[in-house]
């Protein structure tokens, strides 16, 4: 995805269909510290790599919009497992060793 150009026209398309599930996640959230049930489970891992993404783009709004749903990200994305897989240098790090 690194160099590509964004294709708005599939951003404006799409971000109507994210806003309706960020909905649903937001009532659930309500109930619950995570997606499943107050543990993280496979359902929110299943998530972080698109969320990761998106936090790097103007869609990042609709999460922060969505106090349950901005608590639940920064929850998940905040993991030490989550940030060592995106820490490049830590795979550098473990490579080496």
């Amino acid at each position: 995805m690194t160099g590509l150009k964004t294709d708005y026209k599939v951003v404006n398309e799409t971000e109507p269909q994210l806003e309706k599930v960020l909905d649903i996640y937001e009532e659930r959230l309500k109930i619950s510290r995570f997606l499943a049930g107050n543990r993280f489970t496979l359902a929110d891992l299943f998530h972080l790599p698109n969320i990761e993404y998106l936090m790097n783009t103007t869609t990042k709004r609709l999460f922060e919009n969505r106090p349950n749903v901005h608590r639940w990200v920064a929850k998940i994305m905040a993991r030490p497992a989550w940030r060592k897989a995106c820490d490049a240098n830590a795979w550098y790090n473990e490579m080496e060793n």
